[in-house]
């Protein structure tokens, strides 16, 4: 019996021994072990063993980043104003060593030190730089706590401000400013669009009167074009025609009243031209007329022939009187 009961103690220290001796490290994660209160090693991810009673497991070390957001923390600017300001640290432990011996609260340690850098940097700005230089207050946070932590066996990866918040009255002030501001801007716009809009409607005006004027200029031209081309027509039917100059006395006659219906015809000028003919059309006419009072009786005067017809034929009615004197030449206005 007591046989027995030895038997099973050693098989419990045994399987004991080897529970302890036996350890698995997950992904991502790393293990400090101590022998004899000594640092010894530190197990990677996987299976390991350690001697046991003699080895013992000091920390266990999450390598992956982590996220730690502080409380807002009071910052005074260069300019004496008090802002809250509210910090995001990503950093990752690179050396389980160094961070389990070389500090001994990490979070503690990364949260007052980026508490004191964000005083020295927040101190020489005033708060227009800190509320539109946040890039450049998480470069200069980063660069000073990588440089500190370096040494801890941490990398800090990225420092983000979460929040800037200036104190009520400088709040309300800026709100103030913004609608200020976007009022001046929609003015801004608002004029903007008018002017385009006179811009525009100003280059239609100045199309259409130039297409009024266009049209107006072809339509003068197509109308001299027209009048030369009448003119011209009759002109060569004159010419081709050989009408005599008792003819063109008689049409000059026929337009002498139209051209007195203008309003600028204060001046009718006679070409010397048309002298002549116009004295022998008098002559033609006096001469038809005293030839029917001296008509023979018992015969019928020859009816007189038109000053057309008469110019069209080209000859003149024999008309035999003594002295034959012409009448005078309408006298025509002057004034």
């Amino acid at each position: 019996m007591a046989g027995v009961i030895v038997a099973v103690v050693i098989a419990a220290v045994l399987l004991i021994t080897l529970a302890r001796a036996v350890r698995i490290v997950p992904q991502a994660r790393a293990m400090v072990v101590e022998r004899l209160g000594r640092y010894h090693r530190t197990l990677t991810p996987g299976l390991a063993l350690v001697v046991p009673f003699v080895d013992r497991i000091r920390d266990r070390i999450d390598l992956r980043e982590q996220v730690v957001s502080f409380p807002p923390q009071p910052v005074i600017t260069e300019d004496n104003l008090v802002v809250g300001i509210d910090t995001v640290i990503y950093f990752q432990v690179t050396d389980p060593r160094a961070a389990t011996y070389e500090i001994a609260n990490v979070i503690r340690a990364i949260e007052q030190l980026t508490v004191t850098t964000l005083r020295n940097v927040i101190g020489g700005m005033n708060l227009e730089a800190t509320l539109t230089s946040r890039d450049q207050i998480n470069g200069q946070l980063r660069g000073v706590l990588d440089e500190a932590t370096g040494k801890w066996g941490i990398r800090v990866n990225r420092v983000e401000l979460k929040a800037i918040d200036p104190p009520r009255s400088i709040q309300d002030s800026m709100e103030k400013q913004m609608r200020a501001e976007r009022d001046r801007r929609a003015a801004i716009l608002t004029a903007e669009g008018v002017k385009q809009s006179e811009i525009l409607r100003a280059e239609g005006e100045k199309q259409a009167a130039i297409l009024r004027a266009e049209g107006e200029r072809e339509s003068q031209i197509l109308t001299a074009q027209g009048e030369a081309k009448a003119i011209d027509t009759v002109f060569r039917a004159i010419h081709e025609g050989n009408a005599d100059q008792k003819l063109l006395a008689y049409q000059y006659l026929q337009t002498l009243p139209q051209i007195a219906q203008g309003q600028a015809s204060k001046l009718w000028i006679v070409p010397s031209e048309l002298t002549g003919a116009l004295g022998g059309l008098g002559g033609l006419l006096g001469g038809a007329v005293e030839a029917a009072a001296v008509k023979p009786p018992g015969r019928e005067a020859p009816a007189a022939k038109s000053p057309a017809a008469t110019a069209a034929a080209g000859t003149s009615p024999a008309v035999t009187h003594p002295n034959p004197t012409p009448p005078a030449a309408p006298d025509h206005d002057q004034g």
